[in-house]
């Protein structure tokens, strides 16, 4: 019997709905270095690093608030045409991805965030420079989207049902990593500066940064000779014509309409980022006590998206449906517990008295920071947990790679559409209050929207039938699995 056979029988035998329902065509994985190679694990932590690398270094800037600048005009301008392009190209990015491949998809959408990175330093040299961040925003938009779509199809095909938390968890971790070292890096490297803004070292930092990352996908391995712990196959996509992937978004809205209850929810997944980093922390504190914020926030995240991706999502003594109403409840309660406490802040200053010359901004040595920063602290984990369930959510609805990706580029698409509106808003000057209000409004709809669908779609293992996809696209499966349903527990 092989190892992988063996793993499987062991599943099989155990109370856990996820891993028991079904049996699929067992493969012997690699031996040798091989073995540690071709790890789900090991691969999708190289994918966390390319996200350490790029997006992370992005998170890391734009905590700072206005991309670290006094002024957050350009910043929030170049947000709205990155989150514009983002969500036109968020619905076809998952098209592209089946037909190019993820690595070369990952690939494609890395540079631009070196490009990003670039401009920032280029108007801290040259201050009338300002044009260039502004054209980088929409340029990474369209990188990003590849990017992004390229991961969620990653990093929900490689686990099985029942370790689908545990990954993303991981993922979680390793990506936010990269905005917690780069908020340190701003944080030391500009903790004596008397400027409102950060110097050219850090963005040189980052550069270099996203420079590396740019090149990790080169390191990866190929999906399709990925084999999961439990022995199965990681499906993958042939090609398929440009006419059959277009049409796979049509009929990923048909076969699962249930999706749209999380439209809410993905639309609020960056809305919230606007008013925490330009209209809180962009707007009431100084230089070093943005970074050290900024510092706390994304290390509260790595904490966050471990928490409920592997003590609540995978909890193995509890069916997929009760982890999911777990998960559910657990979010919702941080939704009202950091927007309650930040409305009592927020009714304490304008975007007026801010932009006053002369307006006082707190230090990390006063007595009203610790309370301050703890806020940070509690939206890190609101946001964590946030991405982690939304994820979570998509992936209990299939394990077919091409729907996951078409999933996760809905996800990308429409959450930044969302974005794109509120950094403009806060281009134009809207007051603070009403960001935070629609913040707090559409992140409670979001949850609304989504406890039908969790009630009505999620179930306590995914059944071949509802991956369909493929089959429905004229794609033939590569190794087809053999399935045989077996009675619930």
């Amino acid at each position: 019997m092989s190892d992988a056979q063996a793993e499987v029988d062991k599943l099989g035998s155990s109370s856990s709905e996820d891993s028991g329902s079904q049996r699929a065509e067992i493969f012997d994985r690699p031996t040798g270095w091989r073995r540690y190679y071709y790890h789900p694990i090991t691969q999708v932590s190289m994918l966390g690093f390319v996200c350490f690398m790029c997006p992370g270094m992005f998170n890391a800037l734009t905590g700072l608030g206005g991309g670290g600048q006094v002024s957050t005009t350009d910043g929030s301008n170049s947000n709205t045409g990155l989150y514009s392009t983002f969500a036109f190209f968020g619905f076809f990015a998952g098209s592209v991805n089946n037909v190019l491949g993820p690595r070369r998809t990952l690939m494609l959408g890395t540079w631009g965030y070196s490009l990003y990175i670039a401009s920032y330093l280029a108007v801290n040299i040259h201050p009338g420079a300002g044009a260039f961040v502004v054209a980088a925003g929409p340029i990474l938009g369209v990188c990003a989207a590849f990017l992004w779509t390229a991961q969620g199809s990653l990093m929900l095909s490689y686990p099985t049902e029942a370790q689908k938390g545990m990954f993303i968890g991981i993922f979680w971790a390793i990506f936010n990593l990269g905005g917690v070292v780069g908020s340190a890096v701003a944080f030391g490297s500009n903790f004596n500066s008397m400027a409102n803004s950060v110097g050219n070292g850090t963005y040189v930092g980052f550069l270099i940064l996203t420079l590396i990352g740019v090149f990790i996908p080169l390191f990866m391995a190929n999906p399709d000779k990925m084999i999961r712990t439990d022995g199965t196959r990681v499906n993958q996509v042939r090609h398929p014509s440009w006419k059959t992937e277009f049409f796979s978004l049509f009929v990923a809205l048909k076969t699962d309409p249930w999706i749209l209850l999380l439209f809410p929810m993905f639309f609020a997944s960056n809305y919230f980022y606007t008013w925490q980093f330009n209209d809180y922390n962009g707007a009431i504190f100084n230089i070093r006590a943005r970074g050290l914020n900024n510092f706390m926030y994304w290390t509260s995240q790595i904490f966050g998206s471990v928490f409920i991706g592997y003590f609540v999502l995978d909890q193995k003594k509890l069916r997929r449906r009760v982890r999911a109403f777990y998960g559910w409840i657990i979010v919702f309660l941080m939704v009202f517990i950091v927007h309650v406490w930040a409305y009592f802040y927020q009714k304490t200053y304008t975007r007026a008295e801010e932009a006053a010359t002369g307006a006082y901004k707190i230090d990390i040595l006063d007595k009203t920071y610790p309370a301050h920063v703890w806020l940070m602290i509690f939206y890190g984990f609101l946001d964590s947990m946030w991405q982690t369930y939304a994820y979570w959510l998509m992936g209990a609805m299939s394990n077919d790679p091409a729907k996951l990706a078409v999933f996760a580029g809905f996800y990308k698409s429409i959450q930044s559409a969302g974005a794109a509106g509120v950094w403009r808003a806060d281009g134009v000057g809207l007051p603070y209050m009403n960001i935070f209000l629609s913040t707090w409004c559409l992140t409670v709809a979001g949850m609304l929207f989504a406890l039908p669908m969790v009630y009505l779609r999620v179930t306590d293992h995914t059944d071949i039938e509802d991956e369909t996809l493929m089959q429905m696209a004229g794609v033939e499966r590569i190794e087809p699995p053999l399935v045989t349903t077996t009675e619930k527990a």
